[in-house]
């Protein structure tokens, strides 16, 4: 009969500091990662997800976008840009930063807090810009806008705002493209341009949406 033999004791320990060994080195790998991923979606690129009609029709509801945080820290928002931003604390009620509102026009000034709420919006004015609204379309420093991206409404509430307002220094006015849908700076006033999160610049879902904006 074949002698029996106990197993080498220092080869069962090296098995063991190996095995540990690659435990430790999935940790790491799978820590790595996550940490990337946190990182980049704190700092550079954000999920975020359409919660309104306010942007239809380029934007519909539960579409999936992605938001570029980096550009707005070096660089100013463009009108045309689609931003995800904090609005001012009158969002969250309709309330403009001047009581009464003038008569025929949009709100000119935003409350001094910020809301916690996220929106997303169209950059349609930057600072200097003089503004008014007919038929739910922009005039810009005079001239009506061409705008396909939009669903204009002539007969909305705030769709028809003749009364030219000038958009203060380090604001941006932010209007939704579903003009008769869409509660935005024309009530509550223009947004500080510290309260921008990022621009979006691309939809990931659904599959039959992916694309850039």
């Amino acid at each position: 009969m074949p002698e029996l033999t106990r197993a080498d004791p220092d080869v069962a320990s090296a098995t063991k500091q190996s095995a540990a060994g690659s435990l430790i080195e999935l940790v790491s790998i799978v820590a790595v990662a996550l940490g990337l991923a946190l990182g980049i979606q704190a700092f550079l690129v954000k999920p975020f997800r359409i919660p309104s009609e306010s942007m239809v029709p380029t934007l519909n509801v539960g579409q999936r976008v992605l938001v570029d945080r980096v550009s707005t820290r070096f660089g100013e928002a463009d009108r045309g840009d689609v931003m995800v931003f904090k609005p001012p604390a009158g969002a969250d009620d309709d309330i403009c930063g001047v009581e009464p509102p003038p008569r025929g026009g949009a709100c000119p000034k935003p409350t001094k807090e910020r809301s916690d709420t996220n929106f997303i919006k169209r950059v349609v004015a930057i600072e200097g810009d003089r503004l008014s609204i007919r038929r739910g379309g922009v005039i810009l420093n005079g001239k009506p806008q061409s705008e396909p991206f939009t669903r204009p409404d002539a007969g909305c509430g705030i769709c028809n705002l003749p009364r030219t307002i000038t958009i203060p220094k380090d604001h941006v006015f932010m209007m939704g493209d579903n003009r008769g849908e869409s509660d935005d700076s024309r009530q509550w006033g223009p947004v500080p341009e510290d309260w921008l999160i990022g621009k979006a610049f691309a939809t990931y879902w659904p599959p039959n949406r992916v694309g850039g904006l």
